[in-house]
């Protein structure tokens, strides 16, 4: 099991940037993708950004590319999104999470942290 701790959250104007970061500490492997995931009021966890264990490859739901960014540092196992022109539909808990990819989808390995909240005002 990995121990997942995200941190960064806060409240911002829409327009904002935020990073966000993930703190993994337990059995961690660069072998492992790592993804973020946001949770709004009232809605399901959605996928947001994934890159693989060397950094090489990343991926995005549609309604982030081009504003965010993730990143990792497998040598600190920290993983970073850079939330950039922010807006107010941006507004949930955001976690993150080992995952892997099955067909177009992409699911946890771990239990979940506590995650972080980011609220953007519009």
């Amino acid at each position: 099991q990995v121990q997942l701790v995200e941190s960064g959250g806060g409240l911002v104007q829409a327009g904002g940037s935020l990073r966000l970061s993930c703190a993994a500490s337990g059995r961690t492997s660069t072998n492992y993708d790592m993804a973020w995931f946001r949770q709004a009021p009232g809605k399901e966890r959605d996928f947001v950004a994934a890159i693989s264990g060397p950094g090489l490859r990343r991926y995005y739901a549609d309604s982030v590319k081009g504003r965010f960014t993730i990143s990792r540092d497998n040598a600190k196992n920290t993983v970073t999104l850079q939330m950039d022109t922010l807006n107010p539909e941006d507004t949930a808990v955001y976690y993150c999470n080992r995952v892997i990819q099955i067909g177009s989808k992409w699911f946890p390995l771990d239990a979940w942290g506590q995650g972080t909240q980011v609220t953007v005002s519009s």
